[in-house]
C-alpha cells in the first residue's frame, strides 16, 4: 500500500528516522549549537498584558444581556453591556463570543454586538468563562 501524503505534498508518515523532507530535521541535528534568538523579540505575555481580565474581576462584572432591535430594520441583535476593562479586553471577549456562537459581531462604545438572538447560548458562555454577575435582562 502506498503511502499517503497530505495536500502539501510532506510525507509524514514516515518510520523511526521521520519524514525525508522535513525541512527541520538538520536543525534537530545541530542541537545546542543554535545561535542565540535576536535581541528585537517581543517581550513574553505577563500577568500585567494578559487580554482576559483576572477571576475575581470577572466574577463581580455586571454584565447585562439584552435584544437589541433600534436602527437595525427590525432585525434583531444581542448586546452585552457593563464590562468594565480595557478596550483590548473587550474586544478580545467579543471575538470569543462571536466565534463560539458562529455569528458575526461589532465590539462599540463600550459593548458587544452579537448577530441574531442569542442570548440564552452567551450567557451560558459568560457563566462559563467565570462572569457570575452576568443577567439575561428585557423581553
Amino acid at each position: 500500500m502506498a503511502k499517503k501524503k497530505n495536500k502539501r505534498g510532506f510525507d509524514f508518515t514516515a518510520g523511526e528516522q521521520g519524514p525525508a523532507d522535513n525541512p527541520f530535521a538538520a536543525l534537530r541535528a545541530l542541537g545546542n549549537d543554535l545561535p542565540p534568538p535576536p535581541d528585537d523579540l517581543p517581550e513574553p505575555v505577563t500577568p500585567a498584558t494578559r487580554t482576559t481580565p483576572d477571576a475575581a474581576t470577572r466574577a463581580g462584572m455586571p454584565l447585562r444581556i439584552f435584544l437589541d432591535r433600534k436602527q437595525r430594520r427590525g432585525n434583531v441583535a444581542t448586546l452585552i453591556t457593563g464590562f468594565t476593562g480595557s478596550e483590548e479586553q473587550l474586544k478580545t471577549l467579543g471575538k470569543l463570543l462571536k466565534t463560539k456562537c458562529g455569528v458575526g459581531g461589532s465590539v462599540k462604545d463600550g459593548e458587544i454586538i452579537i448577530q441574531g438572538n442569542k442570548r440564552e447560548q452567551v450567557l451560558e458562555l459568560l457563566l462559563a468563562a467565570g462572569y457570575k454577575a452576568t443577567k439575561k435582562s428585557g423581553g
